[in-house]
């Protein structure tokens, strides 16, 4: 992987292992829906002056705009509402191992989308970032099993989960459609998140959720944090190094962040660390050595080069 690769993957994983942090002072008040859609409606907003300063067209064709209110309804619409809602029932370790998956997931959806050949490197590393994620929350996991074995809850958390894993995976494939019809990154990102964030809405006023706002300095703080930084910059990283090197390799940012998140917990929460938290953090950095040392572009299909 080229160094611009690795320097986007890791700021990836940088920002989207700081961003629970912030999500903690958004929850309260607002509802999760509602607040999703303040943040990517404040982040499409952004995003659509900064199209206007750059000069790049934000009017497209109709099969244009269907393929990037797939795009939005998916990733930041649809996919963002079912972890919220699969963090109500079960840990967030459960979610953690549900998106570990994505390199394995997403080389698969290419596979069938694409036709891509699948890489047996990055399926290997994905296996390894999934057990090892695995392991890191091994207490929690069991736990969890324990407590919640068969339970309705249980079951509606791991459901919501792994759809919500899959319909992000799914989303990927539009954005490779979007590349394709001529969309860059900034274009995509500005209607995406738009279309998300009324999506969001929409699902808000369904569900009789009112439509707040808090206003006090945490909650705008926090939300301008996930806007600009996880939103804006992290989706721009993602998106670039996904049309550069595949959407398998580029989804192993899904097990390193967890990682990352921990480390952070251990500074400002007292993580309390194990011999099984050790064991999973070197399994899982060695997927991702064979996920980033694998031959450029194994598992994407050739695409036109995209403006960023």
């Amino acid at each position: 992987m080229s160094t611009r690769n690795l320097q986007l993957f890791f700021i990836c994983v940088a920002i989207w292992g700081t961003t629970w942090l912030a999500i903690k002072f958004q929850l309260g008040i607002v509802p999760p829906e509602v607040s999703v859609a303040w943040r990517f409606g404040l982040a499409a907003a952004l995003l659509a002056g900064f199209c206007v300063w750059r000069g790049d067209t934000l009017r497209f064709s109709f099969a244009q705009h269907r393929t990037l209110f797939l795009l939005g309804v998916l990733m930041f619409g649809i996919s963002y509402v079912f972890v919220y809602i699969a963090e109500q029932y079960v840990v967030s370790a459960l979610v953690a191992v549900g998106y570990s998956a994505s390199p394995l997931l997403n080389m698969l959806i290419s596979r069938v989308a694409h036709g891509t050949p699948m890489s047996r490197r990055v399926a290997v590393g994905g296996l390894l970032g999934v057990l090892g994620i695995v392991l890191i929350f091994w207490p929690e996991f069991t736990a969890s099993l324990t407590a919640q074995h068969l339970s309705r809850e249980f079951i509606l958390g791991v459901s919501f989960t792994a759809a919500a894993v899959v319909i992000a995976a799914i989303a990927n494939v539009y954005a490779t459609r979007a590349n394709e019809q001529g969309i860059n990154v900034w274009q995509k990102m500005a209607w995406g998140m738009g279309y998300g964030a009324v999506c969001c809405l929409v699902w808000a006023l369904a569900a009789s959720k009112p439509l707040t706002f808090d206003w006090r300095l945490p909650y705008v703080a926090s939300l301008l944090y996930l806007a600009v930084f996880g939103s804006i910059l992290a989706f721009a990283g993602y998106l670039t190094l996904m049309n550069h090197v595949g959407a398998a390799r580029a989804g192993y940012i899904g097990v390193m962040v967890p990682i990352v998140a921990l480390i952070i917990s251990s500074i400002f929460e007292n993580y309390d660390w194990t011999l099984l938290a050790v064991a999973g953090i070197a399994l899982a950095t060695a997927g991702n050595v064979l996920v980033l040392r694998a031959p450029a572009r194994p598992d994407a299909t050739p695409r036109r080069a995209e403006q960023t």
